[in-house]
């Protein structure tokens, strides 16, 4: 038996729930919170895999894995990058 992953950065997720507008609230493990606005991301030309998050069906299905922000069909975020904006604007504007 494999014991279970245990991420204990202060950058890894502990928390993410979506909001209208295609917008993430999230709380890291050191109780950092702040928001994640997507929608310019989703909705360019070079959305690439993030646009099937267009669906707001598909955009609430995130949930946290590894402590990373998670959507069905291996479509993440980077926790540290988004850590790094959160901590310095309580925003990351993902474009």
């Amino acid at each position: 038996m494999i014991p279970p992953v245990n991420p204990r950065s202060p950058w890894r997720v502990a928390e993410v729930t979506a909001y209208p507008g295609f917008r993430l609230k999230v709380r890291f493990l050191d109780g950092l919170q702040g928001w994640v606005e997507m929608n310019e991301l989703i909705h360019s030309q070079s959305a690439g895999v993030f646009s099937a998050l267009a669906d707001p069906n598909v955009f609430d299905r995130v949930f946290v894995e590894y402590g990373a922000v998670t959507w069905p069909g291996e479509i993440d975020l980077a926790p540290d990058a988004m850590y790094d904006a959160i901590k310095t604007t309580g925003i990351w504007h993902l474009a």
